[in-house]
């Protein structure tokens, strides 16, 4: 069992302190509110890389954006997707979303291998997926996981938006139940929140590369399926790219994860987004499961915050790069990316040392 709760979870809202609209932190955990105020601060400070877009309205009415970070460009590009929070109660996997776009703004310039993906890849980024669930469970109870929308006959409520996708929708690992934490909706695609992400990715489906939607917790990297046995077409891609990820994640921090269909390596489960876009023809689909492994479960405490997004970014970049190489196999850092990544540490240094 876990220990001083109340500790953990005192700690973890004292973020909710309002802060200065421009001292954003990347290692507290972030209200809603406060997330809807970062993503307005993206936009106007990465105005050259960065659009929000209104993706579909919450049962509650409240607005789901999403960040699109691309590079202009003459010709067409593909798109990688990323979604957190679709389970409200894990509260790492929106730190996370937040973490991946911060790196990406503050490196595209000096790192060559981020420009490079831009080149030819738009990063859209769903920060909060499921927005009333997260907010309630801010407000009433942090352990909450489900959307926030009534049942019929019932005074529980919610829908576990993760079984509410149409893939086998229902068959196994999710119940009819409103007051079962894997409610599975009256019908696929009952929920605003699911039939906007089911909505968008169907209409782009053409140019997405890579699906890949965060968790909590497990330390897992899961692909498809949890309905099945049955492995997905290009399993043992997917299995070797996944376990270069896994590899590249240990190597930060020592973390060490497991990879393979979550009917494998979980539980059974239907309904998911992960099995969704695999099933709808998107090659690469990733569950990731971060921190931990049981000990403090869903309140990971906020000084974990920054290691588990550094973890994860090295392993989400290790497939990015794979996806991107494999269809852009000819593409390589230009030689001023190059130069400007090597160059400028050492203008610098220069600049520092004949100031002294």
């Amino acid at each position: 069992m876990m220990e001083n709760i109340q500790d953990l979870l005192d700690s973890q809202v004292q973020s909710e302190d309002k802060q200065a609209f421009n001292a954003h932190s990347y290692t507290k955990y972030h209200p809603m509110e406060e997330i809807y105020q970062w993503m307005e601060q993206m936009k106007e400070s990465y105005k050259e890389l960065v659009t929000q877009h209104l993706l579909g309205i919450t049962y509650q009415k409240r607005p789901m954006y999403y960040l699109k970070i691309s590079r202009k460009s003459d010709k067409p590009k593909k798109i990688i997707w990323m979604d957190c929070g679709i389970h409200a109660r894990e509260w790492i996997a929106p730190a996370f979303c937040q973490w991946f776009v911060r790196e990406v703004l503050e490196t595209y310039t000096a790192d060559p291998q981020t420009d490079r993906f831009l080149q030819h890849i738009d990063f859209y980024v769903l920060p909060v997926l499921n927005i009333d669930g997260y907010i309630y469970s801010w407000t009433t109870d942090r352990l909450w996981r489900k959307s926030m929308s009534p049942c019929d006959n019932s005074t529980c409520f919610g829908t576990d938006l993760n079984r509410n996708f149409d893939s086998q929708w229902c068959s196994i690992g999710a119940s009819r139940n409103c007051c079962s934490n894997t409610h599975c909706g009256s019908a696929p695609e009952s929920e605003p929140e699911t039939i906007a992400v089911a909505t968008f990715l169907r209409d782009h489906l053409q140019d997405i590369l890579c699906y890949l939607t965060i968790h909590s917790y497990g330390q897992l990297i899961l692909t498809p399926y949890g309905y099945t046995n049955t492995t997905a077409n290009n399993h043992e891609e997917m299995m070797r790219v996944g376990e270069k990820a896994a590899d590249a994640l240990e190597r930060k921090h020592g973390t060490k994860f497991k990879v393979g269909p979550s009917s494998w390596i979980l539980y059974y489960s239907s309904g998911s987004s992960r099995d969704w876009a695999g099933d709808a023809g998107i090659d690469f689909s990733y569950t990731f499961e971060l921190r931990d492994n049981g000990t403090h479960q869903f309140l990971l405490p906020a000084d974990q915050i920054q290691p588990t997004c550094e973890e994860t970014m090295a392993a989400v970049t290790t497939i990015i790069e794979h996806v991107h190489d494999k269809h852009f196999p000819n593409s390589s850092p230009t030689i001023v990316a190059l130069w400007s990544g090597v160059l400028t540490p050492c203008l610098l240094s220069t600049y520092f040392v004949n100031s002294l």
